[in-house]
């Protein structure tokens, strides 16, 4: 299950530097960290065969994820579980979309993780009822809900939202849709 996981962290976007190593050496088994060979065990057999790239992301996550505290254990096994439920059209999409992030300058990337940040700051239950209002909303007024963001989280400008803030509910200030 772990070592799912990890991939699962690998796939979701954790930034990796392995593409820049892609013509280095593996690493033998016996150079990982014991902690390393325990989240890695599934691998033991077959890890001189994998390739370098797939050996540093493997090892990157593990790394990761002996990082990680109890609370962001259990968010990545939800997104795993997530992922593994989703359809392999949504996964591809989903590649894509990160494929697109990364591409992005870091100003929108870092605008991005501000926003992302802001979200996840907010009580379970307010995240949940806001991802309820925008999956009711219609494609204008999320259009629309996304300019609000851009202009709240400065895109391209690398602004943070204001933590002294309290949690504004800017889901409550949008008009709700006709017919729900």
């Amino acid at each position: 299950m772990m070592v799912l996981l990890l991939n699962m962290i690998l796939l979701c976007g954790w930034p990796l530097a392995a593409w820049a190593q892609a013509d280095a050496p593996g690493v033998h088994w016996n150079q990982l960290s014991q902690q390393e060979q325990q989240l890695l065990q599934k691998f033991n057999q077959d890890w001189e065969q994998l390739p370098a790239d797939r050996q540093e992301r493997l090892r990157n996550g593990a790394r990761q994820w002996s990082n990680m505290n109890p609370d962001e254990r259990a968010e990545a096994r939800q997104r795993f579980q997530e992922w593994r439920q989703m359809s392999p059209e949504d996964q591809h999409r989903l590649r894509e979309r990160f494929q697109r992030f990364r591409e992005l300058p870091p100003e929108k990337r870092e605008a991005i993780r501000n926003a992302r940040q802001w979200f996840r700051s907010l009580p379970q239950e307010e995240r949940r009822e806001m991802r309820q209002q925008w999956k009711n909303m219609s494609q204008e007024e999320r259009q629309a809900y996304r300019r609000q963001l851009r202009q709240r989280f400065g895109e391209g400008q690398g602004a943070s939202p204001n933590p002294s803030r309290q949690h504004d509910r800017t889901f409550q200030n949008h008009p709700p849709r006709s017919g729900h």
